[in-house]
């Protein structure tokens, strides 16, 4: 089977595009994705096409529901924001937050990682298109990848030395879009909307359209989304 990696799949521009970066740099993936109660689970679609199209080992979603817990405008009754400008989505940690949502998938992704014997696990985290999530930052990365192998039996062992791959994290969304599309990957299979209408279209006024639209335009690139 050679190298294998998880990659941690949410349907979106950044999972896509390491998952690509993954594909290029010769691992056979498994894709983690997550139903977490979610108001935006159309991007589980997404992920399960995109999942289809790059081939991978194995699929696999889990279901945890974070909707007990709440505290964010994904997982609760809290209005998702909606045109906030530039500087006030990167100066704030808005309510689209999740309470310690990348430490959960991470750590789920290292159960997987440690079963299927992928020392190497992908994520699309980036710290300079973001909208302000302390779990994305470069320190919050390696201190989980200390922590991986301290906590795990193979990383105890030493028969695993385990890697959390964050390949987008120094890049701007435009310069993520311009990578994705040198490895040809088909932007209008990804979703990233936080509140899309009942057809699954983006609403364009939320972070995560405003930084996706912009993304797009200065990379030069047309934008593929279906807004409502």
């Amino acid at each position: 089977m050679g190298k294998k990696a998880v990659v941690l799949s949410s349907g979106g521009i950044d999972s896509t595009t390491a998952m690509a970066i993954a594909r290029q740099e010769g691992y056979s993936i498994y894709s983690l994705s997550f139903f977490y109660g979610q108001r935006h689970r159309v991007e589980l679609a997404a992920a399960k096409k995109i999942a289809s199209v790059f081939g991978v080992q194995k699929h696999l979603v889990l279901n945890l529901d974070l909707k007990k817990i709440g505290g964010s405008a994904l997982t609760a009754e809290i209005d998702v924001p909606k045109f906030r400008g530039q500087d006030r989505i990167s100066k704030e940690i808005p309510v689209t937050y999740v309470p310690a949502r990348n430490t959960i998938f991470l750590s789920c992704a290292l159960g997987w990682a440690e079963v299927v014997g992928a020392s190497d696990i992908y994520i699309g985290v980036n710290i300079l298109d973001y909208s302000g999530y302390p779990d994305c930052r470069p320190e919050y990365i390696a201190a989980f990848e200390r922590m991986a192998n301290l906590a795990t039996k193979a990383g105890v062992e030493g028969k695993m030395k385990f890697r959390i791959r964050t390949p987008l994290i120094g890049m701007t969304k435009a310069q993520i879009i311009q990578k994705g599309m040198e490895l040809q990957i088909d932007y209008t299979l990804t979703h990233s909307c936080y509140d899309p209408d009942a057809e699954g279209l983006a609403c364009g006024q939320c972070d995560s359209c405003i930084l996706r639209r912009k993304g797009f335009e200065e990379a030069g690139v047309q934008d593929p989304t279906r807004y409502a």
